[in-house]
Formats: structure tokens, C-alpha cells, sequence
């Protein structure tokens, strides 16, 4: 009787901590503490120590864990101080998993943002503020992070995101006069506002064909009616150098437009907001109906929230995040070596024009380009197993989900992707930086080639929102990739964009799905587009049962009619595009490889193929969270 009673106290005892006999469980609360025990009655106070709990877990090999880990995390904000990094010692197994679970989108937030507090009436005199400006702004001392000032680009009220001061208000822009590829100038209109003596830290926002450029702003000359801008260095050289794609230059459609940015001579209207670096504060005009008392305010501190990164030869496998949300994340490099994109949000690290043309792949090739990958709020490296279920993405200043390489059999599903700056979801490599952009990618060792990933039943909205240029659902060399049943709108370029390379030479690529998905209200700015596009050969693949509609009419595109709802771009090859509904037959095929077959595309196709694209049933949920063209932009309703 003895000895039974001791059984049975040891299994309640187990059931206490881990909430099943079966699984073990960790709890973490707003109010727990890391010298706690990690129990629903004791929980810990932060999702990094509750995953050093589960290694030791998995290191001792204990009992509990046969069921899996399970990571219980109670609504709150968790501010992190550095990435929450998952390495190949959290890693679950099929029958034993490990989660992280909250309690829901916007309810248990792992943030990368610091809260901004103390605001004030100004009651000085600010330097170069305007006039129209005065009584009006606010102000607070920015961020210190140990004892140097936080450098940052978004800041956020009640979640809002608010404009960094700038010389027009969205979404009017300027349009160059020229530029001089030899002194690596720009001639804009001059105006009022253009205070040559105050323009530490302005940048130039220009529009440029599929993508655009952030350029650091570092002399202005006035010359009467017109001004020249130069430009700090690396960006000024690859802005003038790179032929692809150039600054627009048409008497016909108009020049490139741009705007400038981040000077305190642009102050002067509600929401906006600028900081000074030298005196490290920050200025900003409340919306109507903001009290910055009551309100907040949060600006971005961490470039990565989370990196999860194994090896080849030690993946991290059999992980998911639940419930969770992301918010609040930075992207430094425009401040401090400018932003000069390729396409799809790659930046070039150098490009130019070829003087005798000729590529390893082409012979005709006239341009080389080496590029970069923008950060993201989530990476994912060398894993497998990997899931994302029902989790949050806002607030981000570039990329939200990057599985970057090496991941197999991984699936996000059921996430909201909303204000995102750059690419909400990107999967695969595109081209590592010592690659040159036009050369097929194809290793040796194809455990780098990211493998039958899905990618399903997620909402994307309002992403691309920094970088115009980006796209809602990036794809790059992958292989058996199923994209399906999500919704994309409300981005400034490109819904799904899968293939690099401009190359019809076989290479990593090959059985890839983009099915069912709903794709609407894109191209908000940008052209050369497509709701669905694609790049190089990729054998076996099929686009078929998307919906395409309703493409802005961009304002300062460079060729108003150079817009489509399907695009296989060049290389495209051995691809089957069928049973895709859309408005009207605008495709188009640019310089495609073989074995293309286009079946049945446009409005003919049934209606119930149309009806069935996007959320499917169980993930609607997600609607609470869409808000489409708020704005009432004018929509392509027609071919013109």
C-alpha cells in the first residue's frame, strides 16, 4: 500500500509540473520570474530562460519530455533585449516536439521595440522648424542603449505607424530633372523647405521603374529654381553605375519621382514625427485624437526578434511557435550605407554596366550585380520540421519570415502578415553575396536547396510598405514549395514572386505550387509587375486556381501600361500556368525558356474555381484583421 501511494504521489507530482503525463510544460507570465521553477503556479518571466529550461530537458533525456515540450507563454508584451536564438539542442523529434504556444495574434507579443515615455509640449525654439510648425510639436528624449543613443527609422503610436518627416505629403511626390551618372548628381526642383543648412540625416526616396532607392543625402547645392544632390558613399556610386533598373528619365510619361526625408525643415504636419541625433530627441505632431500622455509610443530597437539556425550536418528540427506574435522590428543598413535594390528587395553590394558584354550564362549580358538580403523579424536557417501556426507578424521594418536556407518540410499556416516594411514571407536562397545575381544556382550538396515548404491559408496585408520594391510571398531557389489558399493585398509591387537567376539553364529549381491563392489590390506603386511572377527554368512546376484582380493604377509609374496579372519573366521555363482566374487576358511572356504551357487563364475560367482561391474556411478568422485601400485609390479595371 505504501509503495503505491509513493507511485501515485510521483505521477501527480509529474502532472503538477508539466500539466500531463504525457508532455512536459514551461510557463512564462508577465509577472513570473526567472528564479522560478517554470509552473503554471511559478512561471518564469521570459521565453529565453523557458527554452534553456527545455535544452536542459532535452539533455537529461527525462521522461516527460517523450510527449514534447511545451513552451506555455501567458498574454503580455515580452520586450527582448537580443534575439531569441533556437539552436540544434532544442530540437524535438516527430513523437516529441517542442512549442511555444501564446494565447493568441496581438495577445502574447515577443517585441523588439522600446516604449517612449515622458513627452512634452515644446516650448523653445527648435532650429529649421517651420513656422506652420510652431505650437504644435512634441517632444521626448530618445532611447539611450547602454550609453550610446538608439539609432531607429520607425516609430509607432498606438501601433499606427507615423511618417518620417518629409518634403510633400503622401502620396504626392517630386520629379527629378536629371541625373548625372559622371558626378553621381541628382537636379531636383528647389523649394522652401529644401534648408541647406539643416540637412543632417535627410535621404532621398526615388522611384525607379520595379524598385526604388534610399539615398543618404550629403551636400545640397541651390541653384535658384533647381538644386543638386550628392550623395554619401556606397550608394552613390552604385546608384550612378547600375543599369537596371536606372533612374527614369521620359518627356512622355515623366521622370522618376521621389521624395526627401528625415530633416527637421519638413516638419509640419500631423503624424509626423523626426529625431535628432545630436541633441537626441524626438519631434513629433499628434494625430487628431492622440494624447501623448495616455498614448504608446514604441520605437524599434532589434533588427532580429528570433533566429533559429542549425548546421548541415545538425539541423534544428521538429520546432513551432503558436500563437505567438512578432512586433517591432528595425533595419538599419538604409541609415548607414543606403538602400539601392536589384529587385525584390535585394540590394546591390555592387553593379555596373559590362564594357565588353558576356556572363558565364549569357553571352549577350551587358550587367553583373552582387546582392544582399535585407534582414528579417524572424530567420530560419539549415532546419526541418519547422512551424509557424497561427502566428502574428507587424510592425517590422523589412522582412517578417525569412527561411533563408536549408529548411525542409517546414509549414506556415494561418498567420496574419500586417505593416510590414519590406517582404512579408521569403523562402529559399536567392543568390549568396559572392554569387553574381544572373548565374544559376544549383549545389552540390542539396541539403542547402530549401524543400517542400508550405506556405498556406496566411492573410498578407499592407506589406512592402518601406521598400515598394519588395513583394508579399518571395520564393527563390526552391524545390517542391507549395504556396496555396493565401490572400496577398494591399502591397506596393508584385503578390507571389517564385524563380531568380533570368537564366533558362536548369538549375536548383523544380516542382513548385502556387495554387489557390487570392491575390488583389497590388501594384499600388510600382510596375513591371504581376500579381504572379516568375523567374528561370523550374521542371515540374504549376501555377493553376489563383485569383488576380484588382491592380492600382500606380501614379508615377514608368510605363502606365506596363502591368499584368500573370508574368513569366526571362528564363521562365517548363512551367504549367492553367485554370487562373483574372479580369482579362493581360499576361506576358518576356524572353521564356521551353516547355511553358498556358491552359484556360482569365475570365472564362468557373466560377468556382474564382470562389474557392484564398483563406479557406477554418483560417478566416483572419478577415478581423484586413482593411483594404483604405485610401480609395483609383483601380485597372480594364486593359488600358
Amino acid at each position: 500500500m505504501k509503495r503505491c501511494r509513493i507511485v501515485v504521489l510521483m505521477l501527480l507530482s509529474n502532472f503538477i509540473l508539466t500539466g500531463s503525463v504525457f508532455a512536459a510544460e514551461i510557463w512564462v507570465s508577465p509577472k513570473g520570474s526567472d528564479k522560478n521553477s517554470g509552473t503554471q503556479q511559478q512561471p518564469l518571466a521570459t521565453v529565453a530562460m523557458a527554452l534553456r529550461k527545455a535544452r536542459e530537458l532535452r539533455r537529461l533525456n527525462d521522461e516527460p519530455i517523450k510527449g514534447g515540450i511545451y513552451i506555455k507563454v501567458l498574454a503580455g508584451v515580452y520586450q527582448l533585449a537580443e534575439p531569441l536564438f533556437v539552436r540544434p539542442e532544442d530540437s524535438g523529434t516527430a513523437d516529441s516536439p517542442t512549442i511555444i504556444e501564446g494565447e493568441g495574434i496581438g495577445k502574447t507579443v515577443l517585441s523588439g521595440g522600446v516604449t517612449v515615455t515622458g513627452w512634452r509640449k515644446v516650448n523653445t525654439v527648435i532650429p529649421g522648424l517651420p513656422a506652420e510648425a510652431k505650437g504644435k510639436v512634441w517632444e521626448v528624449d530618445a532611447p539611450m542603449i547602454g550609453d550610446e543613443p538608439l539609432q531607429f527609422r520607425q516609430l509607432w503610436v498606438n501601433n499606427v505607424k507615423a511618417i518620417r518627416a518629409r518634403d510633400t505629403d503622401a502620396p504626392v511626390m517630386n520629379r527629378i530633372l536629371s541625373w548625372d551618372h559622371k558626378t553621381e548628381t541628382c537636379i531636383i526642383p528647389s523649394a522652401a523647405s529644401l534648408d541647406a543648412s539643416h540637412i543632417s540625416g535627410m535621404e532621398m526616396f526615388i522611384h525607379q521603374w520595379w524598385a526604388i532607392a534610399i539615398l543618404r543625402v550629403k551636400a545640397v547645392k541651390v541653384m535658384g529654381d533647381s538644386a543638386r544632390l550628392s550623395f554619401y558613399q556606397p550608394e552613390s556610386r552604385i546608384q550612378s553605375e547600375h543599369p537596371w533598373p536606372a533612374p527614369w528619365i521620359s518627356k512622355k510619361t515623366g521622370n522618376s519621382a521621389f521624395y526627401l526625408s528625415n530633416a527637421i525643415g519638413f516638419l509640419n504636419h500631423p503624424g509626423e514625427w523626426y529625431h535628432d541625433r545630436v541633441a537626441n530627441k524626438i519631434y513629433y505632431i499628434p494625430r487628431k485624437g492622440e494624447d501623448l500622455q495616455t498614448a504608446i509610443v514604441a520605437v524599434p530597437e532589434l533588427e532580429t526578434l528570433v533566429k533559429m539556425e542549425g548546421t548541415l550536418d545538425r539541423p534544428v528540427n521538429y520546432f513551432g511557435f503558436k500563437n505567438i506574435s512578432f512586433e517591432h522590428s528595425s533595419w538599419l543598413r538604409p541609415s548607414k550605407e543606403g538602400l539601392v535594390p536589384h529587385q525584390a528587395g535585394m540590394y546591390m553590394l555592387d553593379a555596373y554596366k559590362l564594357k565588353v558584354p558576356g556572363t558565364p550564362d549569357k553571352k549577350g549580358l551587358e550587367n553583373q550585380a552582387w546582392v544582399g538580403r535585407p534582414k528579417a523579424a524572424v530567420e530560419v536557417a539549415y532546419a526541418s520540421h519547422i512551424a509557424f501556426d497561427g502566428c502574428g507578424f507587424e510592425h517590422m521594418a523589412s522582412t517578417g519570415l525569412d527561411f533563408k536556407r536549408g529548411m525542409h518540410n517546414d509549414v506556415v499556416k494561418g498567420c496574419l502578415f500586417k505593416d510590414i516594411g519590406g517582404t512579408a514571407v521569403l523562402d529559399g536562397i536567392y543568390s549568396d553575396e559572392a554569387q553574381e545575381v544572373h548565374l544559376p544556382y544549383n549545389p552540390t550538396d542539396k541539403r542547402e536547396i530549401c524543400t517542400n515548404d508550405t506556405i498556406a491559408n496566411n492573410l498578407i496585408i499592407d506589406a512592402t510598405n518601406e521598400d515598394w520594391g519588395c513583394v508579399g510571398i518571395g520564393a527563390g531557389y526552391v524545390k517542391g514549395i507549395s504556396i496555396t489558399h493565401n490572400e496577398v493585398c494591399d502591397v506596393n509591387y508584385t503578390g507571389i514572386s517564385m524563380g531568380w537567376g533570368w537564366t533558362k539553364t536548369i538549375n536548383a529549381m523544380s516542382d513548385n505550387r502556387i495554387m489557390a491563392n487570392k491575390i488583389h489590390h497590388y501594384a499600388r506603386n510600382m510596375y513591371d509587375v504581376a500579381g504572379i511572377y516568375t523567374l528561370s527554368a523550374q521542371p515540374g512546376s504549376v501555377i493553376s486556381n489563383n485569383y488576380v484582380d484588382s491592380i492600382y493604377k500606380a501614379p508615377y509609374a514608368h510605363d502606365p501600361q506596363h502591368w499584368f496579372y500573370l508574368y513569366t519573366d526571362e528564363g521562365s521555363s517548363y512551367i504549367t500556368l492553367k485554370n487562373n482566374w483574372c479580369p482579362a487576358d493581360k499576361f506576358l511572356k518576356n524572353a521564356n525558356g521551353p516547355g511553358n504551357v498556358w491552359e484556360n487563364n482569365g475570365p472564362q475560367v468557373d466560377v468556382v474555381i474564382k470562389n474557392a482561391a484564398g483563406l479557406e474556411v477554418p483560417y478566416r478568422y483572419l478577415f478581423q484583421y484586413r482593411s483594404i485601400n483604405r485610401d480609395n485609390r483609383p483601380i485597372n479595371h480594364k486593359t488600358e
